[in-house]
Formats: structure tokens, sequence, C-alpha cells
């Protein structure tokens, strides 16, 4: 019996010689010059590449998103299979016709949550909305169906989310409503640009197997953006990496990460650092950068193992958020976002904190540079008692402690010059004016690897990565003792992060400083690191040194966090069927509720894990 051959489905998308340009100054910025590829139903494509390679320009124009963004699509087709079977050119397609595809059959995950979500409306109103216009519900089944999404990205006690806005969530919960968004009408093509970056990795566990999911129930394509290596291979069907607006390399996953062909994807998968790398070593070490060995940080630690000296003490801190109801608007229940967490940086070393999303990690932050008030607890640094201080001491202090915040478009002011943005802390401080201030600002973007000519530049000409080294070069600028870095290159692409982060402990070293490092990579924690403090429900729940904390945890969080980091190797698949995970516990309790203070057990010289709680 002769052999049949199954043809391939069509594609669903294909998108041929696509070139986009951009006019910035008056000049032509091409940021897509030649690209081709296809995605057929129920396949996953993962775009890769660094910052500017034009991964997200691609995504934006199959939208036709890029041109309310200063682009143009000049050159090439984007053909896209509706569902009534039709084939249409998105390039020429009417305004009406894009109305009807947006949202409805093709939906997007944009990578900056705070910036596409509007923060006037409820989170209610911004989900309804779609369905009432796509999909024709009525209030109360939109009010249903937007419940059972928020339950579907596994956001806890979702009734009383749907009530709240924007910025009264945690960034990996405004990322998780994001997503909602976009499956909420259950589209043919999901646009993923870095669906993941603000997400801890339990969570984003989570929302790969959602969406691994919804795309073979549905038959859905996705469109995957990322820089996250790891994250790809645990996706993709197929890769395509960019370079520069151009396609260097496409192909099967495990082809690419097996036998990759060209010299830039090679580069880009050593540059993935590797949980379990630094067993066995006692300081940080510089992290892999793209077709160069790192020279190592000598001496980083030498600091601390002479005369270890506390800068930052921390001691039962807790910061609680009232919640507000009835027609007096009374504080009917409190939110625990810290509970008695205590904790201490040395001079010259990196503690990092790592948990879920919603844990208190960046409370944790803010409260320590009073951006929020703490309701009790004290923050000692360098001899300041922060919580004490008046205005204008604490105006001073503010100088020694600066912070780089999680997203960088909503942390830049959209009406400044970037040169203006920079210069700002040091005019503000009196540190320098006239040509040394143009100096000093010059300096900053040579150390953040960003060229001088964007210093003209407005932030919205700028990709996520290069924002956030302008939100670094801005925190470096006061020479502070003590940097908050708050998901600080959580957007930044392999390189980039590795060249920023080595930047971080060349600092370090030759100026002392110290770093309060929140983060969701364990990856670049483990690398980085000195001392680690996990956080689970506002509280500290394991506390100890690197090799602690990575080569024997004890808690049975920290080991369910290690378990969750996906493994940059596609043969090492570890989906899991996100209704499979276990419930999120709320951080709401009455008005009156008095929580158990922390207590540890010390399992071995500097290492607490926390007693369980009644």
């Amino acid at each position: 019996m002769p052999y049949t051959t199954i043809a391939a489905p069509a594609p669903l998308v294909s998108i041929e010689r696509l070139r986009v340009e951009f006019k910035i100054d008056g000049t032509t910025v091409v940021g897509v010059e030649d690209v081709s590829f296809a995605i057929r139903p129920g396949e996953t494509v993962c775009v890769v590449g660094e910052s500017g390679s034009g991964k997200s320009v691609t995504s934006l124009s199959l939208m036709r998103l890029v041109e309310f963004g200063g682009g143009s699509i000049t050159g090439g087709s984007l053909r896209f299979a509706r569902a009534s079977g039709e084939v249409i050119d998105v390039t020429k397609a009417s305004p009406e016709e894009m109305r009807s595809i947006r949202g409805n059959e093709i939906g997007m995950i944009f990578q900056e949550p705070m910036t596409s979500l509007n923060p006037v409306f409820t989170i209610e109103r911004q989900l309804t909305d779609g369905l009432k216009v796509h999909k024709g519900l009525s209030g109360e089944a939109a009010h249903a169906k937007a419940l059972e999404l928020l339950q579907s990205v596994r956001i806890p006690e979702p009734e009383r989310r749907l009530k709240q806005y924007p910025h009264e969530l945690s960034g990996g919960m405004r990322q998780r409503v994001v997503i909602a968004m976009a499956m909420a009408c259950e589209p043919r093509l999901l646009i993923a640009d870095e669906p993941t970056t603000a997400l801890d990795v339990t969570i984003q566990a989570e929302i790969l197997g959602l969406i691994d999911r919804l795309k073979r129930e549905n038959n859905m394509a996705v469109l995957f953006i990322t820089h996250d290596m790891a994250v790809v291979a645990q996706m993709a069907d197929r890769v395509v990496v960019m370079y520069r607006g151009n396609i260097v390399e496409e192909g099967p996953v495990n082809e690419i990460f097996e036998t990759p062909r060209e010299d830039y994807t090679r580069a880009l998968l050593a540059a993935v650092p590797k949980l379990g790398a630094m067993t066995g070593k006692a300081a940080p070490e510089p992290m892999p950068i793209m077709g160069a060995t790192a020279a190592p940080i000598v001496e980083a630690t030498q600091a601390a193992v002479r005369a270890p000296r506390v800068l930052l003490e921390v001691k039962n801190l807790t910061t609680r958020f009232p919640i507000k109801g009835g027609p007096l608007r009374l504080t009917t229940a409190n939110v625990h976002a810290v509970e008695d967490v205590s904790f201490s940086v040395n001079v010259g070393e990196t503690l990092a904190l790592v948990g879920e999303s919603g844990c208190g990690k960046s409370t944790t932050g803010r409260s320590i540079l009073r951006l929020i008030e703490a309701h009790s607890g004290s923050v000692t640094l360098d001899g300041w008692d922060v919580r004490a201080l008046r205005a204008a001491d604490l105006r001073r202090a503010r100088r020694d402690m600066q912070m780089v915040f999680q997203d960088p478009f909503a942390s830049l002011n959209p009406y400044m010059r970037l040169r203006d943005q920079v210069s700002e802390p040091l005019i503000n401080f009196a540190i320098a004016s006239g040509s040394a201030l143009d100096d000093m600002v010059a300096d900053l973007f040579d150390r953040v690897e960003l060229p001088r000519a964007f210093m003209r530049r407005f932030p919205h000409e700028l990709s996520g990565g290069q924002r956030q080294r302008v939100a670094i070069a801005r925190a470096l600028a006061t020479s502070p003792k003590l940097i908050v870095a708050d998901e600080a290159v959580s957007a930044l692409d392999v390189s980039v992060r590795a060249q920023i982060l080595n930047l971080m402990m060349q600092l370090q070293r030759d100026l002392g400083l110290s770093f309060l490092f929140i983060s969701h990579d364990m990856a670049v924690v483990e690398r980085v690191s000195h001392h680690i403090g996990v956080m689970y429900l506002g509280r500290i729940v394991e506390l100890g040194t690197r090799a602690d904390v990575f080569e024997n945890p004890s808690h049975p969080y920290t080991r369910t966090l290690l378990a969750a980091v996906p493994i940059a190797d596609p043969r090492q698949r570890r989906l899991h069927d996100d209704r499979s995970f276990r419930a999120i516990a709320s951080p709401v309790f009455p008005v009156g509720h008095m929580p158990a203070p922390s207590t540890y057990d010390e399992v071995s010289p500097g290492h607490f894990v926390l007693q369980q709680q009644n």
C-alpha cells in the first residue's frame, strides 16, 4: 500500500518581505528590513533576538499598531486567514476591518502591563468592553466571563480584583490581567510580546501552561516574542532568530538549540545563565557575555571578608494597605503586604528578594525608601533612621539610596528628552552643572551601553530594554550607597542584561555599592547575589547565603520556586497543566487581625527558615 503524505495546514499568517520604517529627527530609521515567515494553526513560533532587533515591531505590524508609534509599513505583505475563510492582506485592510480583527481574531499581550491598561477604568470595565463589542454579551454575561478569565489566569480574589484599578495591583497581577484580556475572545492568533517578563517563575510556569493548553484546545496559533531562551525551549515549535531587522536563522526548536548554524544564534544560546552554574562557588561571578569571555571580577567581596559592615538594617518591617468600603468609605479589611520582615545588607554586597507576584518584595523595597509609608518596624541606612527622618533630611538621605523601577516606560517622563531625565538628579543635588554636567550624562550613557546620540531622543523612541538602561543610568547618577533594583533587568535581552549586571558588580567592587535586588529570575539571582531572602505572603520564609538557599533549600516554598525554573533544553520540557497548580492564598485579613510574629529555625549558621504559622 503506497504511503500518503499529509499536507501541512495552510498558514494562518504569512509575512512576506516586511519592511517597516520610522521617521526620527528628520531621518529614516529602518525597524524591520526584510522579514518573511509563516505561522500555521496550532503552532507556536518564537521570535528571539536582542533588544532593538525588530521582534516587537514585527508583531505590532500584524496588528497595524506600529503606525500609532510613528512607524509605517513601506514594503511587503501580511496575509491573515480570517475565521470566515477570507485571506486578507493586513497592510491594505480598512480601519473597520482592523477594528473587527484586533482583540477578536488576533489577541495581543503587551510587554508593559501598566502602559497597556487604562488607569482610569476598573479591571472589570477593561475586560468586559471587548466581550460586549466583539461577542455581544450582556452586562451580566460579560461580568461572569470576566470573572472566569481572572480565575483562569489565577488571580487571587478575582471578584474583588474586578472592582480595582490597575495601580492597585502588583506588576505580575497586571500582566495576568493583560493576558486575560488577550484571551477573552478566544483569538485565532495570540501575539505574546514578552508575556512573562513581569512574572515570577511559579506564575510563569502556570501562564506558559495556560497558553499551551489554550493553544491545544482551540487550535490557536501563537507568535511568542521573548529574550528568554529557556522559555523558548519550553514553548516553541519553530524559532525565528532576528538581528538588526532581519532574520538570521529559522528552524524547528530542536535544531536551533542542538545544531545552530549561525554564530549569532550560538552566541545567544551561550549567553543564557543556567541554574546551578554557581554550585560550589563562594562569590558572585560575571554573567556570560555574547561573543566574549567576561573577565573575572576579582576581590568582589574582599571588603565584606575583611570587615563586614552593615549598611542597611531592616527590623520587623510591616506594611499594610487598608481596603475601604461602604458609603462612609470605612476600612473593612487590610492587605498585609509586608509582615514582620527583618534582614540586613552589608556594604559592598547584594541581597536578593525573590518570591511570587504579590508576595511583598516590591512593597518592601518601596517601604525602605519611604515611597510607601510602613505601618511599623525600623529601617536604618548607614546611621540614618529612615522612618524618623523629616522631609529635608529624607531628601538628603535619598542621594544615598536610589531605585530602578520595574516598568521603565512608566518611570520615565514621556515629554522630556533622555538627556534631561538623566541629568535631573545631578541638578537636583547640585552635583554638576554646565559642561561638567554634559560630560557626566554622556559618561552615564556610555556606562549602560547606549549611544550618546540617544540623549536627544524621547522614551517612546527606544525599545523596552533601551528604556530600562536609561532608568539605570539615572539611578547611578548620584553615586548612591544603596540601589534598590526592582526587576531592573527583567526587560533586557540576554546580552544587555549580562552587561548591566556585570556593570553593577563592577561598581560594587570599585565603589562599595550595595544592592537590594528584587527579581523573579532565579538563574540571575544565583549569579549575582551574596545573600537571598525568599518571600511568601509578605514574610521572608527562608534567608541565607546564596549557597544556603540554592544548594540546600529547606522551606517547601523555596523548593517549589526552584522546581519551576524553566530549562533551556527543548528535550526537557516541563509544561504543566495550569489547572493542577495550588490555589494562591490571600494576604487580606479583617480589621483587628493580629498575625503571629515571624519566628525562625537556624538550620545552619546564618541560614534561617520560617517556622510553621498557625
